[in-house]
């Protein structure tokens, strides 16, 4: 039996849903928000509503937005030919630091079985109706480098076959400031077959 209110605790456990927020730091979360003269619990509320009232998906590419396009897909300087395939909305926020002036698509995850995520479940259908009804001259795969990443980009590899597109998938390997001495045999393998020419 909690000796904390009713009202508290169920706020606790709400944040306690929320990724990488355990039970104690759900608990300093609700607190700090019933203590604090900055942090509002009316303006948290409301920014969570108004969240889910108005954000939705990009019709085109399925990156978050509050229009029926997102801001990338409704640029008509952009590559629209050159789609670059993520996992992630955060995925996107990623590259658009690098300058990359294509478009994206972006899956809502990665295929794995164990947890549910088959084909069916992501945004892939919709990636390949893409590229067979619009002119898209390449595909650049970047999905995570784990085995349900992997398997994702094979399997857009494969669906996209048929298809007169060129596709393409990130280069693997050492990260700036890496030691090779420290380095596993993978990521030394994947910066080998990946390497680039100096001249």
């Amino acid at each position: 039996m909690s000796i904390l209110p009713e009202q508290i605790t169920t706020a606790i456990t709400e944040f306690s849903k929320l990724p990488g927020i355990g039970a104690k730091s759900a608990e300093r979360l609700v607190l700090h928000l019933l203590r604090s003269q900055k942090a509002s619990p009316e303006a948290l509320g409301r920014a969570l509503i108004e969240l889910k009232q108005h954000v939705h998906y990009c019709s085109q590419c399925f990156m978050v937005c509050s229009e029926t396009q997102c801001i990338v897909c409704s640029n008509f300087n952009r590559k629209h030919e050159q789609i670059l395939v993520v996992e992630h909305p955060l995925d996107v926020l990623a590259f658009e630091k690098t300058g990359y002036n294509g478009v994206y698509h972006v899956l809502h995850g990665a295929l794995s079985p164990i947890d549910g995520l088959g084909p069916e479940k992501l945004k892939l259908k919709e990636l390949i109706e893409r590229v067979q009804t619009q002119k898209i001259d390449e595909v650049i795969i970047a999905t995570n480098p784990n085995i349900e990443g992997e398997a994702t980009a094979r399997f857009i590899q494969n669906a996209l076959h048929d298809n007169a597109v060129k596709i393409t998938k990130l280069a693997h390997g050492l990260p700036m400031g890496a030691d090779i001495e420290f380095a596993d045999q993978v990521t030394l393998g994947q910066a080998l077959s990946g390497r680039s020419s100096l001249r």
